[in-house]
């Protein structure tokens, strides 16, 4: 899958030149997760760049941890939902790209706004459940932080989606153990998160979220328990800043910007693959 790692190569120098070109943003995260947008957009997922807000016949994504837009943004333009070199407006005035995605703004692809935490796991599971009561067999899939498991709503959503047996969902927690604070053994202990999900009766699978081969194969495995009568959870062990050295299982990397030297740094540490933003 060398097409793969090329496509996850080049979504991190968009990442990294997005977020230092207006010195603002989420790096950190979103370089941890760029293998799964990869693989979810790229190989696994039935989607429609022809975008459509009500995403009847087709599967359907979420992002709940909505700071990690740059990845978002840059999956989505190369994947053909809008033009590549619409990534340059990135948190400018008046830009579709707003820091957390919103759908406000119309931006094709997103099809909820995700700037408050905790709430990305109520809409998947509403919008799995209308898809059921549709007869759509498509699937919703959806991507939360593991720090963002903190806020009490997601456990409600977690509760009802086993209890309504809403088993067309695949959600996956970014378990990087880093949150805006600090470590999340320090912020907010989560300790077993299999222990818990399989206590609210969900299907838990773990995966390698640094791996493309490995996410392909988890996303994969993951749609053999659709339809099985439990909802499904990915536990992805995923590294902050990925793919980039001096970001590397940092929390300090969640929301800052590389000033010129490290982004200059960062982009040889990325060699373009399949063309920067501003010259496409």
């Amino acid at each position: 899958m060398s097409n793969l790692k090329d496509i996850a190569t080049q979504i991190r120098r968009d990442i990294v030149r997005m977020v230092h070109a207006v010195q603002s943003g989420h790096p950190g995260g979103s370089l941890g997760c760029t293998e799964y947008f990869t693989a979810l957009y790229f190989n696994v997922m039935k989607h429609n760049p022809d975008f459509k807000m009500d995403g009847i016949g087709e599967d359907l994504f979420f992002l709940s941890n909505g700071h990690i837009s740059p990845v978002y943004y840059s999956t989505l333009a190369r994947s053909g939902y809008f033009p590549v070199k619409e990534l340059s407006t990135f948190r400018k005035i008046n830009s579709r790209l707003q820091g957390h995605p919103t759908t406000h703004e119309h931006l094709p692809g997103v099809r909820m706004a995700s700037g408050s935490l905790g709430q990305g796991m109520s809409v998947a599971v509403g919008a799995a459940l209308a898809k059921k009561l549709n007869n759509d067999p498509h699937i919703v899939y959806s991507l939360h932080g593991d720090g963002e498991l903190d806020e009490g709503q997601n456990w409600e959503a977690i509760l009802f989606a086993a209890h309504k047996k809403v088993d067309n969902l695949i959600a996956t927690i970014d378990w990087n153990g880093q949150q805006i604070d600090g470590p999340t053994k320090d912020v907010m202990g989560l300790d077993s998160l299999r222990a818990k999900f399989e206590a609210f009766n969900w299907q838990v699978l773990e995966m390698d979220g640094n791996d493309v081969d490995a996410v392909v194969a988890g996303l994969n495995q993951a749609k053999t328990f659709v339809g099985k009568g439990k909802p499904i959870v990915i536990l992805m062990k995923t590294e902050m800043g990925k793919g980039i050295d001096f970001m590397e299982g940092s929390h300090e990397w969640h929301g800052i910007a590389p000033n010129d030297e490290q982004l200059q740094k960062a982009l040889a540490q990325l060699p373009e693959t399949l063309g920067d933003y501003l010259s496409t």
